[in-house]
């Protein structure tokens, strides 16, 4: 009963994590085929320099004041309000903690801040100016500093529930490979203490820069990983056991890299809320204030 009962747990946990990666495919699906198909039906037009545009078939439509490029902008500032404010919400509103974990919210967020602004893109027709450049320059200050903040996020590790995992946490995930390789597997002593100490090799601070040195870890960790494959195989283990193993001795390299990065990513991630807030609150003023103006010139779209 017990073993039916795990089979069922690992079964929905496959599932969840297969419904998580259409998720996110999904959205990247949405914002490839959205950018594509306004590239491939305006190319022309945007080719086209300002001076020539009035007199293309196209201009009435998509002109930031046409139709269509009108309509990019209002659905692209609706986007982009709503993944800012939906998202603020879910972090401020415990009761919203119901309808899904911080992270699927963080994904959405990106989402819609993704698609908005590439949406607005096309609405300006590619032509910036006046107080909206103000505005649109900093929509892609925070466009490029989200994309920043979300690799810094996910070098934190968080718990399933997307809070922040305190140093001691994050220790307490390490596994005693030492114990599983004495228990599974018949390995020489020499072989057990080399893939034993290729988990124990710290991550030590380069004297290049905090990017330069994860590149190079990664690639450190890549010929460890090999290494330990190349030992498993001179004892004669199967495929499938020497990728497991090689699978835990990857874990608890990527566990020692995020124990050791730890604090200089939180607060690296405190630096970033201070570069990425005012930048997103310039854009979402100017943004009221160019929609007013508009409004109040009589641009209505359709209505």
């Amino acid at each position: 009963m017990l073993g039916e009962h795990s089979a069922i747990s690992k079964h929905f946990v496959i599932m969840s994590q297969l419904a998580h990666r259409i998720y996110i495919y999904s959205f990247v699906t949405i914002v490839i085929l959205v950018t594509a198909y306004l590239f491939y039906q305006g190319i022309s037009y945007y080719s086209t320099s300002e001076v020539d545009r009035f007199y293309h078939p196209s201009h009435d439509l998509l002109k930031p004041s046409g139709a269509f490029g009108h309509g990019y902008g209002i659905v692209g500032t609706l986007l982009v309000l709503i993944g800012v404010f939906t998202y603020i919400a879910r972090k401020r509103y415990r009761f919203l903690t119901r309808l899904g974990r911080l992270k699927y919210w963080l994904e959405f967020h990106i989402f819609l801040c993704s698609l908005g602004p590439i949406l607005i893109l096309f609405h300006t027709a590619f032509k910036f100016g006046g107080i909206v450049s103000i505005s649109f320059w900093s929509m892609v200050a925070v466009v490029a500093s989200g994309v920043i903040g979300r690799f810094i996020y996910i070098q934190i590790p968080r718990s399933i529930e997307g809070r922040e995992l305190s140093l001691q946490e994050v220790r307490g995930m390490k596994t005693n490979i030492g114990t599983f390789l004495q228990n599974s597997y018949q390995l020489d002593q020499e072989s057990y203490d080399a893939v034993l100490e290729s988990t124990l090799v710290s991550y030590e601070e380069r004297k290049t820069n905090l990017i330069t040195g994860i590149v190079q870890k990664f690639f450190d960790d890549k010929m460890t990983i090999r290494r330990v494959k190349g030992i498993l195989r001179k004892n004669g283990l199967s495929g499938p056991d020497i990728r497991h193993v090689a699978k835990l001795v990857g874990n608890e390299l990527a566990l020692n890299n995020r124990i050791d990065r730890l604090q200089t990513m939180q607060q690296l991630f405190k630096y970033w809320h201070v570069a990425h807030l005012p930048f997103a609150l310039i854009m979402l003023i100017i943004m009221v204030i160019h929609v007013g103006v508009t409004i109040a010139f009589g641009y209505r779209w359709i209505f």
